[in-house]
C-alpha cells in the first residue's frame, strides 16, 4: 500500500497552521476522516505515525496543528511553554481546533460528513473541548487526556465519547474521573470510560518514562486502547 501524504496549510485567524495529511489513495471515496491532536510536545512524529496507521485501516488521517507554524517543544519547559496559553484560554483553545474541523471538512477526499478526533495527552483535553462546543464530529477518543472543564457555558453534545485513561494517572485523579463522568452525564452525552489498572499518564508512548511526572509507557494499555479505539470508530463512522 502507498500512502499519500501531504501538509495543509489553514489557518486560525492570524495564527498560521499545518495539519499532516494522509490516505489510502487506491480506496474509493469519500472516506471517513479522523483529525489527531498532538501532546503538548506538538505536531511530530508520534502523531504522524498514528496518521499512518490510520490511513491503512481507511482513514483520511488528519495530525493538526495546536501551536501553530508546526511548533514542537524539545524539553518539559519548552512543552509547557507552548501549552499554557492554550490550557488557560480554554474558549481560543476550543477555536483553534474548530479551525482545524473546517479545514478537514473541506479536503478531498473527506466526506464531511463522517468525521471524528482522537488526541493524546494535551491533545485528549483538545478533543473533549471540541465535543463540549458541541461540534458535529461523529465521536471523539482521548488517550490518557486532561479532564478538567472548560468554565465555559455548557452545551449539548453531540459527539460520542469514548476516554482511555490510566488509573493511576497524576494528571487526572479518580475524583475528576467521576466529575468527568457527571458532566458529560448532563450534557447529554454518550460517553464510555475505559480504566486500565497500575496504568499512569502516557502509556501509549514507548518514550515516557518519568516516573517524577507520572509519565509511563505501558505496552498493554497501549494494545488494548488501540483496539478499543478502533472498535468507536467502526461503530461511529462506517
Amino acid at each position: 500500500m502507498t500512502l499519500k501524504e501531504q501538509l495543509v496549510p489553514y489557518t486560525d485567524g492570524d495564527v498560521k497552521c499545518e495539519g499532516f495529511f494522509c490516505y489510502d489513495p487506491n480506496r474509493a471515496g469519500p472516506l471517513p476522516a479522523v483529525m489527531i491532536s498532538h501532546d503538548w510536545s506538538g505536531r511530530g512524529e508520534f502523531v504522524a505515525r498514528k496518521a499512518r496507521r490510520l490511513a491503512w485501516h481507511g482513514y483520511a488521517a488528519f495530525a493538526l496543528d495546536m501551536y501553530g507554524g508546526g511548533k514542537q517543544g524539545k524539553s518539559v519547559e519548552e512543552n509547557q511553554a507552548l501549552m499554557s496559553p492554550l490550557a488557560a484560554n480554554r474558549a481560543a483553545l476550543a477555536q483553534r481546533i474548530t479551525a482545524a474541523l473546517t479545514a478537514v471538512r473541506g479536503l478531498q477526499p473527506v466526506d464531511s460528513k463522517r468525521i471524528a478526533a482522537m488526541g493524546f495527552c494535551f491533545g485528549g483535553l483538545c478533543v473533549l473541548d471540541l465535543a463540549r462546543s458541541g461540534a458535529d464530529v461523529r465521536g471523539v477518543v482521548s488517550f490518557h487526556g486532561l479532564l478538567k472543564p472548560n468554565g465555559l457555558p455548557a452545551k449539548p453534545i453531540k459527539s460520542k465519547v469514548l476516554v482511555l485513561h490510566g488509573y493511576d494517572d497524576p494528571m487526572a485523579p479518580p475524583e475528576e474521573v467521576l466529575a468527568f463522568g457527571k458532566e458529560f452525564t448532563a450534557a447529554g452525552a454518550d460517553w464510555q470510560l475505559h480504566a486500565y489498572g497500575n496504568t499512569k499518564h502516557a502509556f501509549t508512548n514507548p518514550d515516557a518514562n518519568n516516573s517524577a511526572l507520572g509519565l509511563m509507557y505501558k505496552a498493554d494499555a497501549e494494545r488494548r486502547s488501540w483496539h478499543s479505539m478502533l472498535g468507536f470508530f467502526e461503530e461511529v463512522l462506517r
